[in-house]
């Protein structure tokens, strides 16, 4: 969980979000997150937010994301000049998480891309391009350099976006959205609810079934507050939002994540399709290939806490021997699993499910094992 952030300067100002002051309404702990002013928890703690996620329905205020809008005569083949995804492939009505790549082949951002479309079935050829807030700035930046007269970047700043996540989720949505109940995993929608135009996507970052709504930020309050009003839903912070997406060994931008990791070392070669594997033609497409043919030098794991306190980020992993060979990227308490769990970087041949491996936390050696990940089991719906 979330160590307690630091004082700010008294001259810094924060960001705010739509959902701001309704967070403050409700007693948040607000913190500094982004740049921005965000809710890390409620009155009720992170531990029952994490669980009443687990085996209900969470409301998130993610409006720090960048949402954005990439329109041209081909934005799907220009995406690719800058992703190692199939964009050109990717059919109406579907999104696909994917990596923004330096030259080197390091991860510049990791985001979702989709092409909505309305209950027709009908939509324009524009990519809906959701990044993080940490890097929005500088992801669009590469993007208009690197795509310069192929593509213009609409940002959509007047927007919010919310997560409904849980295994009540699309019991809820279906009650103001009816047409929600037939996607599935990773569709994406452009669709009328609550009164105001949305963008709707069956996805999220806790590992549940959920969805991600985008909205106009002048209605974001209300759309929060109809579904707050629901029994079924209560509002999570980032505090559970973290360690959600722990349990669903999901990975975080700068921490598991960053421009020197390459999609193979950070367990992500799924983003690399097969047919952008054989024509080599995104960024760092050398080393990448490379990596697969011969293995990267070290790859990101899974690691179960046997004993002793959660190993935290930055703490060091060494062998059965005491050889110190990696080091945790991610870490902290399961509230499902009541043990610590962590994600970090080792060497491929101390990578294996089942591997004996030690963290070293607060100069302690305790034991630890590599395992698969998701650690907690994925809720998504993949078919109906």
């Amino acid at each position: 969980m979330p160590e307690t952030p630091p004082e700010l300067p008294a001259e810094k100002v924060l960001k705010t979000t739509p959902l701001t002051q309704a967070h403050v309404a409700l007693g948040a702990r607000m913190v500094e997150f982004a740049g921005y002013d965000m809710p890390v928890q409620y009155p009720e703690g992170v531990l029952k937010e994490h669980l009443w996620t687990r085996d209900s329905a969470g409301l998130f205020d993610v409006s720090h994301m960048g949402q954005a809008r990439l329109r041209g005569v081909a934005p799907l083949a220009a995406f690719e000049e800058v992703t190692p995804g199939d964009f050109i492939g990717l059919k109406p009505g579907k999104q696909r998480y994917s990596v923004l790549l330096n030259r080197q082949g390091g991860i510049i951002d990791d985001l979702m891309a989709g092409r909505p479309v309305g209950p027709d079935g009908r939509g324009d050829d524009a990519l809906f391009v959701v990044v993080n807030g940490a890097c929005k700035d500088n992801d669009f930046k590469v993007i208009d350099n690197e795509l310069a007269g192929q593509v213009v970047i609409e940002r959509l700043e007047d927007r919010a976006l919310m997560a409904l996540q849980g295994p009540l989720a699309a019991a809820v949505l279906t009650a103001h959205v009816p047409e929600v109940a037939t996607m599935v995993f990773m569709d994406v929608r452009a669709l009328t609810g609550f009164g105001v135009d949305l963008i709707v996507s069956r996805s999220g970052y806790t590992g549940e079934d959920g969805f991600e709504i985008s909205v106009p930020g002048h209605a974001a309050v209300s759309v929060w507050n109809t579904l707050l009003a629901d029994a079924r839903v209560k509002p999570i912070g980032l505090g559970a939002r973290d360690s959600l997406r722990l349990e669903a060994g999901l990975p975080l931008y700068g921490h598991d994540l960053d421009e020197t990791t390459s999609p193979i070392e950070g367990d992500l070669g799924f983003a690399v399709s097969k047919k952008r594997r054989e024509a080599r033609d995104f960024p760092g497409a050398a080393r990448i290939a490379q990596e697969l043919s011969h293995g990267p030098a070290r790859v990101r794991v899974g690691l179960k806490v046997l004993e002793g306190a959660p190993a935290r980020e930055g703490a060091q992993i060494a062998d059965e021997d005491g050889r110190v060979i990696g080091v945790v990227t991610s870490g902290g308490f399961s509230p499902v699993l009541r043990q610590g769990i962590a994600l970090g970087f080792v060497p491929p041949l101390h990578s294996e499910p089942g591997t004996q491996l030690k963290v070293i936390v607060r100069g302690k050696a305790q034991a630890c094992e590599v395992v698969k990940t998701p650690f907690v089991a994925h809720g998504y719906v993949r078919k109906l």
